[in-house]
C-alpha cells in the first residue's frame, strides 16, 4: 500500500458506480459476449494513463497547466466545458446509486442520504491533511474486492466467460457499438488523466527534492519504473473487476432474462430474488465504497483541470483558506452533481451521454498528452518512448472514431 500511489486510486476510481451500471448492463443484455472490450481497453487504459502519470511527474503540473501554455484558450475552454459537464452528470449518477443502495441497505429517505453523502465527500476533500486523505483513498480501493466476492456466490461458467473475454461474438450493430463506447468512455476518461497527472505533481512537491523530475533527471529511472508498475497494477485491477461485474451480472440478470438495468442500485436490488440478500448486500456495499472513493475524484479531477488552466492555488495539500477557489470548486461540483439526484432526469440517459461526451473528448485530449509528452520544450530530455506514443494515438483514434461510428449508424 505503502508503494502504490496514484495509478491505483485512479484505477479503482474508474470503477464508480455510474461505471458499475454500465458494466451491469451490458452484462445483463450481452451476457459474456463483450468481456473482449473490458481486456482490449486494459493495454490502451495503462498507456494513456502512463503518458498522463509521466507528464505530471516530469513537469510538476497537470494537464491544465499544460494546456494553458500550450493551447489556444477556445481549446481549453472547449476541453474544460466537456470535462465539467461530464464529471457533474457523473457524479450525480455517483451520488444516487450510492443513495439508493442506502435505502437498500437500511431503508429510509434516498434523497436524505443523497445530501448526507455529498457533504461528507467533500468535507473529507476538502478538511482533511492530504497524506491522511489518500490513505483513505487508497484503503477504499478494497471496496471493489465485493465484485470478486460476487463470483464465488454465483455460477459463472468458466468456458463461457473465457470465450467471451477473448473472442468477440456480436456483430457491429449500432447497439453493440453504443455498448462499446460506453465501455471506452468509462474505462478511458479525460477526468483520470487530469487527476493521476496532477496527483504526481502534487506527489512530487511533497518530496524531499520538490523539483519537476525533468530538472533531476538522475531519479527518472527508478519514478519511471514506480509509475508503470503503479499505474498498471491499478489499470489491470479495474478491469478485472469490471470483468467480475459484468460476468456477475451476466450468471444472475441475464440469465433470468433481466436485460434492463436502470442504474447500479437497480443491478443490485434486481439480484436479491435471483442470488439471495446476501449477493444484493455486497453489490450495494461495493456501490458505496467504490462512490466513497470517486465522487472526490471526480470533483477533484474538475478542479484541478479548471483551477490550472486559469492559474489558481490548486492542491489537497493546501489548507481550505490558501486554496479557495480551488476547494470552492469541488464544494460547487459537488452540490451540483447531488442537486440533479432530486431532479426527473433519466440516470441511464444521463450516463449514455456522458459517456459519448467522455468519448468525443479523449480522443483530442490524449492526441494532445502524446503531442505534449514528445516535445522536449516540455518534457526535457524524458520525452514518451515510441510504443506509448504509438499506443496513445491508436487509443486516441480507435475511441474517436467508435463515437462518430455511433452516432452515423
Amino acid at each position: 500500500m505503502r508503494k502504490l500511489g496514484p495509478g491505483v486510486i485512479t484505477g479503482a476510481a474508474d470503477d464508480d458506480p455510474s461505471g458499475i451500471a454500465t458494466y451491469s448492463q451490458i452484462g445483463a443484455q450481452y451476457g459474456y459476449a463483450l468481456g473482449w472490450t473490458v481486456v482490449l481497453t486494459t493495454p490502451l487504459m495503462g498507456a494513456v494513463q502512463e503518458i498522463s502519470a509521466r507528464l505530471g511527474r516530469v513537469t510538476g503540473a497537470g494537464l491544465g497547466a499544460a494546456m494553458r501554455s500550450q493551447m489556444p484558450g477556445w481549446f481549453s475552454a472547449s476541453i474544460l466545458c466537456a470535462l465539467v459537464v461530464a464529471n457533474i452528470f457523473n457524479l450525480s449518477a455517483d451520488i444516487g446509486a450510492m443513495a439508493d443502495s442506502c435505502r437498500l441497505l437500511i431503508g429510509g429517505p434516498a434523497q436524505v442520504y443523497a445530501v448526507l453523502i455529498a457533504l461528507f465527500c467533500a468535507g473529507c476533500e476538502i478538511f482533511l491533511a492530504y497524506k491522511r486523505y489518500v490513505l483513505i483513498l487508497k484503503w477504499l480501493t478494497l471496496a471493489l474486492f465485493a465484485y470478486v466476492a460476487l463470483l464465488f456466490i454465483v455460477h459463472v461458467p468458466l468456458k463461457e466467460a473465457v470465450l467471451g473475454a477473448v473472442f468477440p461474438r456480436t456483430g457491429l450493430t449500432r447497439a453493440a457499438l453504443t455498448a462499446l463506447v460506453a465501455v471506452l468512455g468509462t474505462t478511458i476518461s479525460p477526468y483520470l488523466f487530469f487527476w493521476q497527472a496532477s496527483e504526481e505533481a502534487e506527489e512530487e512537491h511533497g518530496e524531499a527534492d520538490s523539483r519537476p523530475l525533468k530538472d533531476h533527471v538522475a531519479d527518472a529511472p527508478a519514478q519511471t519504473k514506480r509509475i508503470r508498475i503503479d499505474t498498471y497494477a491499478g489499470m489491470i485491477f479495474s478491469n478485472l473487476i469490471a470483468l467480475a461485474i459484468m460476468f456477475g451480472t451476466a450468471a444472475t440478470l441475464h440469465a433470468s432474462g433481466k436485460t434492463e438495468i436502470t442504474s447500479a442500485a437497480d443491478a443490485a436490488e434486481a439480484l436479491k430474488p435471483l442470488a439471495g440478500e446476501f449477493a444484493s448486500a455486497i453489490f450495494s456495499l461495493g456501490i458505496i465504497g467504490t462512490g466513497l472513493l470517486a465522487v472526490p475524484v471526480l470533483a477533484g479531477s474538475a478542479a484541478y483541470a479548471v483551477g490550472e488552466a486559469y492559474a489558481w492555488t490548486v492542491g489537497l495539500s493546501y489548507r481550505a483558506f490558501e486554496a479557495r477557489l480551488f476547494y470552492g470548486f469541488i464544494a460547487l461540483s459537488t452540490a451540483i452533481g447531488a442537486g440533479i439526484v432530486f431532479l426527473p432526469i433519466n440516470s441511464m440517459s444521463a450516463l449514455f451521454w456522458s459517456a459519448v461526451i467522455n468519448g468525443a473528448v479523449s480522443a483530442p485530449m490524449i492526441a494532445l498528452m502524446v503531442y505534449l509528452g514528445s516535445r522536449p520544450a516540455i518534457m526535457g530530455t524524458l520525452t514518451l518512448s515510441w510504443p506509448l506514443k504509438i499506443l496513445g494515438l491508436f487509443t486516441a483514434a480507435l475511441m474517436g472514431a467508435c463515437t462518430v461510428a455511433m452516432l452515423v449508424l
